[in-house]
């Protein structure tokens, strides 16, 4: 049986090793220039990314525990749980990458696990006993519904904002291709027989809509920066060293 895996301390991403001249995160760009910052980009880059890494690490991660615990009636639960700790800090270095570059937050790797004891089963009781991993399998498990969350938030309004926003440009396609004057905002009929409808069509209708979007534009990058508030507070507390 081999124990490589186990007895790995060296970083197996960058993220675990230091940074040659780490600074502070960039200064948070205003409010009017929020929507068309990089910095409001990488983070929503991080939350888009986020969810495929997310939903992997929520999955090995309960898949190892479960699996573990079902074999802790014979010997071999204990590796398998061991193994559970060595692939959270694999994520963990991962995220505290990704929150360095995207979101501008460096977070310090905790010390390497040491066992005390040699051999396989020495390495086996101190990963079972690293604090660090455990801290890691605890943001897999509970970033994991933030992730889907954010994703889907930072997605309809990131969308909802630039298409509402851009109205004007593309208002004339509704009249040459369809048979709607304008955007159909509703169009239904009541138990009565009474019909109701209405469509975007007056150029104060328009620059209603489009005042809307870009409302809605200037407040994605704030509510993208609150969402990964969250992550940042999570990758400090549960994935840096101590």
């Amino acid at each position: 049986m081999t124990t490589a895996p186990l007895h790995q301390t060296a970083a197996p991403y960058p993220g675990d090793a230091p940074y040659p001249g780490d600074v502070p995160a960039e200064r948070r760009p205003g409010f009017l220039r929020a929507p068309f910052a990089a910095a409001t980009y990488r983070e929503v880059g991080f939350v888009l990314t986020g969810l495929p890494i997310a939903i992997a690490a929520f999955v090995v991660a309960v898949a190892l525990f479960c699996t573990g615990l079902g074999l802790l009636v014979t010997a071999l639960g204990l590796p398998v749980l061991a193994l559970l700790l060595v692939q959270a800090r694999g994520f963990g270095a991962l995220e505290r990458h990704r929150a360095r570059v995207l979101l501008g937050t460096p977070v310090a790797a905790p010390a390497p696990v040491v066992p005390k004891r040699p051999g396989f089963w020495g390495t086996v009781t101190a990963r079972l006993a690293d604090g660090a991993g455990w801290r890691a399998v605890l943001h897999q498990v509970l970033m994991f519904p933030w992730a889907v969350l954010s994703f889907a938030v930072t997605v309809t309004f990131l969308v909802t904002g630039w298409v509402v926003a851009l109205y004007p440009l593309y208002h004339w396609v509704f009249a040459r291709y369809t048979d709607w004057p304008g955007y159909r905002v509703y169009d239904f009929t009541t138990d009565a027989g009474r019909h109701h409808e209405f469509y975007v069509t007056s150029p104060a209708q328009i620059a209603g809509v489009c005042a809307l979007g870009i409302v809605l534009v200037l407040l994605t990058p704030q509510l993208v920066r609150g969402l990964t508030a969250v992550n940042r507070l999570a990758a400090r507390g549960l994935l840096g060293g101590r």
